[in-house]
Order: structure tokens, then C-alpha cells, then sequence
């Protein structure tokens, strides 16, 4: 079994991701609480809410003072600090009933060290030679791997999967480290569990890191490999052609259908590599057009609307300080809400089409266009810290344009002026 395009949701190919981190993401760190701020996450164009693992953390081995999201000791029940059962299935209705989709982070690796299945199922998991529980790699010390060579753990976890379907009526999942999962317990999954109704699969893992198999079992999957060189680009000053280099291998390495997923932050990279601005500096902003430009679709993390310049505590809490009116609110709902609407930034379609265009600075300048029909989204990104004036190059395009930020109207044989770090957006 393979995974055909044609059980890709239809909504899939203009949404957008946004995680949420609800540990930090007020003060009580609850769902109820969290609530409050569906409105304006609405308002802002959000269309997915992840929420990173909602289930209970294992205490024995834990690290930090709350312990890790990704430890659990239960995949059907809901972590106490964050609320109860039905607290999570009254938010998923407030979520539906606000127009968005609700999806949930699914660690199917391991489990932690006081697990239910440690006790009631111990051979679910693979053994040192003693006979003791390991962690899947060296420094997960607070994990305990499972065993996919077990055929019960196989159905136990995709039983466990459909509770959060039939009884939360979730639209989703987003699994964790899905490499590390045998590829066929995803295929399994997948055709269990879209029996019940087509769900959205977001998977984490790079076509660039040999986990292409993957994709034929995903919906969505990472660009970590972009992140990396983006990011290598801005701190090494590169030239623009490694930039094009991860494109064209992202294009080479993929089934047509499958969808990458583009961000400059998530919990991960805060947490562990430094906030986005850390990351990328004045192209913060830069990038994250671009995120919601090119073919794929845009993550947000939680915090990026302020935006957030602070690394998040992991293990312990950490609140988010939000402000009445975050700065960066009309920014990502302007992207979020033009990407919704307009046919050409469609991810994965093959009524659009993608190609580079050539400007009058090629050295600074990354611009692209995006096509369907007689539809046209044109981006272009200063990468460099200069301002730059310019003409745009490309007998395919012509005519009359909106700027997407400020509505002006522009033709496209004039000359342009972006500031350093700087985009424009125009469509027609």
C-alpha cells in the first residue's frame, strides 16, 4: 500500500500550521485558558492548531521541574496540568466551531519510564541485555523505546490513535520523529484511521535526511534541511545559489503530492538553537514571506506574532509574555489570509506553477513567481543588508500588479526600492 493523492484533504493545500506550546502559553498553562486567545488566532488567518503532546508525563526520570511533552506516561488520557478530558474535547468544538482544524502531537518512538504499558504490557518495548528498559538513543535518558517488531504494540498504538479520533474528533496528527518509525506501521496507521474519515498527517522528517519513503505515507512533511541553510546563508553571508540548491533537491526528492512544510522556528529550534531572530537576524521577516510564498505550507510558532526574542525553557515553566495587541498580528494575517484565497499559492497543485526570476541585482535579490492561470503572485527578497534599487527581468510576466502590503498599484517596468532585509509581494 501506497499512499495515493487523492486521500489528501482538499483543504490541505492552502492551509497553514500554527503550534502551540501550551506549557508557556499563559500563565495558568491550561486549555481553558489557552482558549481565550482561539479569536484572535482566527483573526490572524491561523487555519491548523497543533497542540504539542497533550497526554500526561511520566514523573520517574523526568527532567527539569515539569519534564518533557514528549515523555508520556499515557496516549489516552490528558496531562492533569493542562486540564481533563473534557476540557480538550470542549476546545477542539470551540476550534470547529471557529472554522479551524485541530491536530495533536503523536510520539510513537518511545513512552516514559513509568509508562502504563511498563507494567501491564513490558514487552511492547525493547530490552537491554539484562532485561532492562533503554532509551531509543544515548541522551534520551527520560524515554524508553518501543518495539515495532511486536504485532499487538502495533495495534495497541493504532488503537490508541482512534481514541483520539472517534471520541476527541481531531483532524490529525503531527508525529514525532517519524523516521524512527518503521515506515510500514505508518502505512498501517495511515489506512486504519482514514477509514474513519480523512485525517491530516503531518510528519517529522527531511527528504534531505534519506527519510524519502516517508513521504508516500505523509500528507507534510519538515524542511529541515532548508532551515539549515537559510540560516547558514544569513550568518556566513553565502551567495543566493545554495539557496536554490536545497529548492531544486526538494523538487528532485519528492512525490508530486507531497507537501513541505517551511518555518524559522519551532519548539525544537527556540528551545535548543536559539529564537528566529538569533537565527536570522534582521531576515527574520524575510523568510518567514517566503514561508508563506513558496510551495509548501507555513508553521508559526507559538509567540512568532509578538514577535518572541526569547529561548523557552523546555522542562519548566516559562510564560510567554503576551502584549494586548501583538506587533507582528497584521503582518502573518495579511500572508495568512492572501495565501488562503489566491489559487496560486497552492501547495502540491498541478495547476501551479513555480519558477525564479531574474531582477537587476541577481546577487541580493532571491524572487520568484508563482502561476495559475492567469493568476500571479511575484515575491521578491532583499537578502542582504543594503537597499537596492531594481528593475524585474522576465518577458513571461508583465503588466499591472497590487503591492500586497500597502494595496498600491505598480507596473511591473518600473524600478523597484527595497530596503535591506526587505520584501514585496505583488499579485494580480
Amino acid at each position: 500500500m501506497t499512499l495515493n493523492d487523492s486521500k489528501v484533504p482538499g483543504w490541505v493545500a492552502s492551509t497553514n500550521i500554527y503550534e502551540v506550546n501550551l506549557r508557556q502559553y499563559t500563565k495558568e498553562g491550561t486549555l481553558s485558558a489557552f482558549a481565550k486567545h482561539l479569536p484572535r488566532l482566527k483573526d490572524m488567518g491561523v487555519e491548523i492548531i497543533w497542540f504539542m503532546p497533550v497526554t500526561p508525563i511520566s514523573v520517574k526520570n523526568r527532567k527539569g521541574t515539569l519534564g518533557s511533552y514528549y515523555a508520556c506516561s499515557s496516549y489516552v488520557q490528558v496531562n492533569p496540568e493542562f486540564g481533563t478530558m473534557d476540557d480538550f474535547k470542549n476546545i477542539v468544538t470551540q476550534i470547529h466551531a471557529l472554522g479551524m482544524k485541530v491536530i495533536i502531537d503523536w510520539v510513537a518512538n518511545h513512552t516514559g519510564w513509568d509508562h502504563e504499558w511498563t507494567v501491564a504490557h513490558p514487552e511492547y518495548y525493547n530490552r537491554n541485555a539484562d532485561g532492562s528498559f533503554k532509551p531509543p538513543v544515548e541522551n534520551w535518558e527520560d524515554v524508553i523505546h518501543l518495539n515495532f517488531n511486536n504485532p499487538q504494540l502495533r495495534e495497541a498504538m493504532i488503537d490508541a490513535m482512534k481514541f483520539w479520533v472517534d471520541e476527541c474528533n481531531i483532524d490529525g496528527f503531527r508525529c514525532d520523529m517519524a523516521m524512527l518509525v518503521p515506515f510500514d506501521f505508518w502505512l498501517e496507521a495511515r489506512k486504519e484511521l482514514d477509514a474513519i474519515r480523512p485525517l491530516f498527517w503531518l510528519g517529522e522528517f527531511d527528504q534531505w535526511g534519506g527519510d524519502e519513503p516517508y513521504a508516500l505515507a505523509f500528507d507534510v512533511s519538515y524542511s529541515w534541511h532548508w532551515m539549515h541553510i537559510s540560516e547558514t546563508f544569513y550568518k556566513q553571508q553565502q551567495k543566493l545559489a545554495v539557496l536554490d540548491d536545497a529548492l531544486s533537491g526538494y523538487q528532485l526528492k519528492q512525490p508530486y503530492h507531497h507537501i513541505r512544510s517551511f518555518f524559522t522556528t519551532n519548539h525544537d529550534e527556540n528551545s535548543w538553537n536559539g529564537t528566529e531572530y538569533e537565527k536570522y537576524g534582521d531576515a527574520a521577516l524575510a523568510f518567514a514571506v517566503f514561508s508563506c510564498m513558496w510551495n509548501g505550507i507555513p508553521l508559526i510558532y507559538s509567540g512568532q506574532e509578538l514577535p518572541n526574542h526569547k529561548r523557552l525553557a523546555f522542562f519548566d515553566k516559562d510564560e510567554i509574555k503576551w502584549k494586548a495587541q501583538p506587533k507582528l498580528h497584521e503582518f502573518y494575517q495579511t500572508l495568512l489570509r492572501f495565501r488562503k484565497q489566491h489559487p496560486a499559492l497552492r501547495a502540491a497543485n498541478r495547476n501551479v506553477i513555480t519558477w525564479r526570476i531574474a531582477t537587476t541585482e541577481l546577487e541580493h535579490l532571491f524572487s520568484f513567481v508563482r502561476r495559475s492561470g492567469s493568476r500571479e503572485v511575484i515575491t521578491v527578497l532583499n537578502l542582504s543588508d543594503k537597499k537596492h534599487k531594481f528593475h524585474i527581468n522576465d518577458t513571461r510576466i508583465g503588466g499591472s500588479y497590487l503591492d500586497l502590503f500597502s494595496g498600491k498599484e505598480h507596473q511591473l517596468t518600473e524600478q523597484f526600492i527595497l530596503p535591506p532585509w526587505g520584501y514585496l509581494v505583488l499579485h494580480k
